[in-house]
């Protein structure tokens, strides 16, 4: 089916969450929606906030403006703006902006008829983004253990962060997140080189080659063939685990590992197998 008369076929009133045919329509390609006009609201209004920050500030070097969280000593309460206030507003409207953007995706698998991997995949990100600004602050007491918004800044937080916990390659979930990255990229790599071998044969006037040829070269290659759908499927856990992971490795340190993440290890050193 063509794709404009696709278009016509899905292109109609229903599978909303919520305010019925409010804001159910298209401009353009871009489906609107509730979630979208949201996304547009609290996108819009959190850029705003930054400009303002900025202008509170000494620079407007873009690599240097810094929005910083509250002091560790305003707990977990309200800051003032030029305090702290203005990171809890932006990370307010963050959150509804990515939460928005991922409704806004439930609504049009809705339409479509398809499963909802996508909003759930972009759902493991926003879980990512929300265990460093939310989850955690919120079991260390205090939202100052938040990143703060800006570019060196943040580079200087992740590095201060992790010198913190003396070397932090020694925390396993850290070791399980970047392997999950390792993988993902590897087999992304596997993937786009082999559709591009087979739709990009040697002789240009040579005809485009089927997944049946794919299939073969990976099990005279490693043994086995995991698929055209089993690919997307390896790469889709693969990716979730690796941002799964890597929240999970800066939830735990600290409200539940407060030493240095070699020490950890010593559980290694004491079996008694080596005795």
């Amino acid at each position: 089916m063509a794709l404009l008369s696709f278009e016509r076929k899905y292109r109609v009133r229903g599978g909303t969450l919520i305010g019925g045919d409010l804001f159910d329509f298209w401009v353009g390609p871009f489906y609107v929606g509730f979630f979208g006009v949201t996304t547009i609201f609290f996108s819009v209004l959190g850029t705003v906030l930054i400009f303002f920050g900025a202008a509170l500030g000494p620079t407007w070097n873009p690599w240097l403006i810094n929005i910083a969280p509250p002091d560790l000593s305003y707990g977990l309460a309200f800051a003032p703006l030029q305090e702290g206030g203005l990171w809890q507003v932006i990370t307010i409207c963050a959150i509804g902006a990515f939460v928005s953007w991922m409704l806004r995706e439930v609504e049009i698998c809705r339409k479509l008829g398809i499963g909802y991997h996508v909003p759930f995949a972009f759902g493991v990100a926003i879980f990512a983004y929300v265990s460093l600004v939310v989850i955690r602050p919120l079991l260390l007491g205090a939202w100052g253990h938040g990143f703060p918004y800006g570019i060196f800044s943040h580079l200087d937080w992740v590095s201060n962060f992790a010198y913190q916990y003396l070397h932090f390659h020694y925390n396993p979930a850290h070791m399980i997140a970047v392997t999950f990255f390792f993988a993902t990229v590897l087999a992304l790599a596997l993937h786009g080189g082999m559709v591009l071998s087979a739709t990009n044969p040697a002789d240009e006037n040579e005809k485009v080659k089927t997944p049946e040829y794919e299939d073969s070269f990976f099990r005279d290659f490693i043994g086995y063939s995991i698929g055209t759908l089993g690919i997307h499927r390896l790469g889709l856990i693969l990716a979730l685990n690796a941002g799964f992971w890597s929240a999970v490795c800066v939830i735990i340190s600290g409200p539940f590992w407060t030493k240095g993440w070699p020490e950890w290890w010593s559980w290694w050193l004491n079996l008694p197998i080596w005795s």
